[in-house]
């Protein structure tokens, strides 16, 4: 956690894995301890960002365009939501951050892992007391779960979007997209076994936020 701000989290996991449940259950137990709760999603988290979000699931486009989209989204979802509720000294549950766009983006897609990393030092970056940083989470909760298994949950789900409609072998690429950036920075991960029953993978997700000290 940066000091003087609030606390970020992000939730991440391919398409099926199951987080998005587990998002709200965290953000009710923190509140029942009397913290004050953003919840938010990307891309999207503001009305920009929304419009964004909307364009890069639906509409038909190469990497590059895709991964810029991502990154404006990102800045707006920063500047007009994430800061201001982390400078409130607020708890920030945000489902997916920057590790998606490696591993969808970068992994997935195979986009050039060097811009994307430039793109994240320019577009994350913030003003804080003791001179600027790259805003990144204090804690990722990866959800990681096999491709095949992930691919059997969203056959039974929605009519898919244009990533959950994506072939087994791109999420392979995203989920090993999403190990690279484990072993990059493995402080802030907490990797979550996903293919077991819905109360098993809770503990997990709260023993991870109480080895914090942020849940009692």
């Amino acid at each position: 956690m940066t000091a003087g701000q609030g606390i970020f989290i992000s939730f991440e996991g391919i398409d099926g894995a199951g987080k998005s449940s587990h998002v709200d259950t965290l953000a009710q137990a923190l509140r029942d301890q009397g913290r004050s709760v953003t919840l938010t999603r990307e891309p999207g988290g503001t009305a920009l960002a929304e419009k964004l979000r909307a364009l890069v699931l639906n509409d038909p486009m190469d990497a590059m365009t895709e991964a810029l989209l991502v990154f404006a989204a990102r800045r707006d979802h920063l500047r007009v939501c994430i800061e201001p509720a982390l400078a409130r000294g607020e708890v920030v549950l945000c489902d997916r951050f920057t590790d998606a766009t490696f591993a969808y983006q970068g992994g997935g897609r195979g986009f050039d892992l060097a811009m994307l990393s430039f793109l994240e030092q320019k577009v994350q970056a913030v003003q804080g007391p003791e001179g600027d940083f790259v805003r990144n989470p204090d804690l990722t909760v990866w959800f990681d779960l096999a491709p095949e298994v992930a691919a059997e949950r969203l056959s039974q789900a929605r009519t898919p979007d244009r990533f959950e409609a994506q072939p087994v072998t791109f999420f392979r690429r995203v989920a090993a997209g999403y190990a690279q950036r484990l072993a990059a920075d493995p402080g802030r991960f907490a990797r979550i076994e996903a293919n077991l029953p819905r109360d098993a993978v809770w503990r997990a997700v709260r023993q991870a936020v109480q080895a914090r000290g942020w849940l009692a």
